[in-house]
């Protein structure tokens, strides 16, 4: 048992946290755009609770029933014969995986900040030669901002839950909500807000197609930070009073919101100032730090302002994706948390800098593989396999192993008979299929 609990608080910032991260604030704004607007948004939601909540509901039942690490809560839950399970628990390397390039993506955004506070370049061909500078020949710089985040995200992660995971997340969470509301406002009055509104909510349907359903599919499973038991993880730190129910809602709300925010403030400033919506990091880290210049004063601070939200909603992510190896190891191998912490850091720290140097001139043909270089093949390998996987597995488990008392008592009482027939029919057939269905689609075998 755990001598640090989540406040129920505390655990709704710490797992909106995990699942608002870089993705909720440049991806999904795009996404919508491109795939029909208003209609996407209404698919989305609906898969967000078909799908990503299912899941997510079933993360937090496992966790929040045994109070223990991953391997040990499948092991726990697992009928006597099926002790196999515990196997499943081994999806927090997928989570690994991520942060190796995940922690290389925050330090671009710390480089960011300090360029925010110096000299935004003035054009977008002066922004794009900065940013390739940065990522294809600037290695020092690389390393030094990259560094930087593994010490911020092993530090959280070593003080525990209480004084490190949600005391970081009580204080970043709100403010990275406060950050992104003051922008709002001020985007609100801005010219381009309006057409922005246009291309995130009118419906198109001549953009959408079979195509974006499953795109809305695999934002809705991936932006939920589950498959990698990260929030089974963070589930079995509550306490036994937490409606889990009502708390999930609420995160995926928060996730929902503060993706659309950031989009409705991305969009009004490219709009605003002529520029045609791009996607990934050709839009956060090219585009916008031109049209921030072009702004003048105000456009340096909101380029600060933006590049620190998108901080925080990286460390936040970044921290939660650590907890589950550590805890396994406190748990399991009977080793201090600074100890696991630190030895898992260590190691990652390697595997990282790989990834980083994949992108420069002098090391990518070294570390390119087929037609990929190793960040972009750890993105890959760890988006289109391991946590399809890892969200079938619990899906199976919850749906059909698991013990169905438990299941029944811990989620009748707090869905009523309707929703809970409705969550049951989603985690034993909807949801498999519709992972399945991605993850084909993905790696390739299925072409939709």
């Amino acid at each position: 048992m755990h001598k640090n609990r989540f406040s129920r608080i505390g655990f709704i910032l710490a797992a909106a946290g995990s699942a608002v991260g870089l993705g909720n604030i440049w991806k999904f704004p795009y996404i919508t755009g491109e795939n029909g607007g208003g209609v996407f948004v209404l698919v989305y939601l609906v898969t967000v609770l078909l799908i990503g909540m299912s899941i997510f509901i079933g993360e937090v039942l496992l966790g929040s029933n045994s109070h223990k690490d991953a391997v040990s809560t499948f092991e726990q839950l697992a009928p006597e014969g099926k002790k196999y399970w515990k196997y499943s628990g081994f999806s927090f390397l997928t989570g690994l995986l991520i942060l190796s390039f995940y922690a290389v993506v925050i330090g671009w955004i710390f480089n960011y900040i300090v360029l925010s506070l110096t000299h935004l370049p003035a054009t977008v061909g002066e922004a794009e030669k900065v940013f390739m500078g940065l990522l294809k020949e600037n290695i020092g710089s690389q390393i030094l901002y990259y560094s930087i985040s593994f010490v911020i995200i092993t530090y959280t992660i070593s003080k525990g839950v209480k004084k490190g995971i949600e005391k970081v997340n009580n204080i970043l969470m709100p403010a990275l909500i406060i950050l992104l509301l003051g922008m709002l406002v001020y985007t609100i009055q801005l010219p381009g807000f309006g057409q922005a509104v246009d291309f995130m909510f009118a419906p198109n349907f001549e953009k959408f197609n079979s195509s974006s359903i499953i795109i809305a599919v695999g934002h809705a499973f991936f932006t939920l930070s589950i498959g990698m038991v990260t929030i089974l993880t963070y589930s079995s730190s509550l306490g036994k009073d937490t409606n889990i129910v009502k708390a999930s809602l609420i995160i995926v709300a928060m996730d929902t919101i503060i993706a659309i925010v950031a989009g409705l403030i991305i969009f009004s400033v490219l709009f605003t100032n002529g520029a045609e919506p791009g996607k990934g990091a050709g839009l956060v880290f090219i585009t916008l730090p031109a049209i921030f210049y072009e702004m003048g004063s105000v456009g340096n601070v909101l380029a600060v302002t933006f590049f620190i939200a998108l901080a925080f909603a990286g460390i936040t992510s970044a921290v939660s994706i650590l907890e589950p190896t550590v805890m396994y190891l406190v748990e399991r191998l009977k080793i201090s948390r600074v100890k696991a912490t630190y030895t898992t850091m260590s190691g990652l720290y390697f595997l990282g800098l790989l990834a980083l140097l994949s992108n420069t001139n002098e090391y990518s043909d070294a570390l390119t593989f087929g037609s990929k270089n190793l960040f972009d093949l750890f993105d890959f390998t760890s988006a289109a396999i391991l946590m399809p996987l890892g969200g079938i597995l619990v899906a199976v488990f919850v749906g059909y192993v698991m013990d169905r008392q438990i299941v029944e008592n811990s989620l009748k009482p707090l869905m009523g008979n309707f929703f809970y027939s409705i969550w049951l029919i989603s985690i034993r057939y909807i949801t498999p299929i519709a992972i399945t269905v991605l993850m084909l689609k993905e790696i390739g075998i299925l072409k939709i």
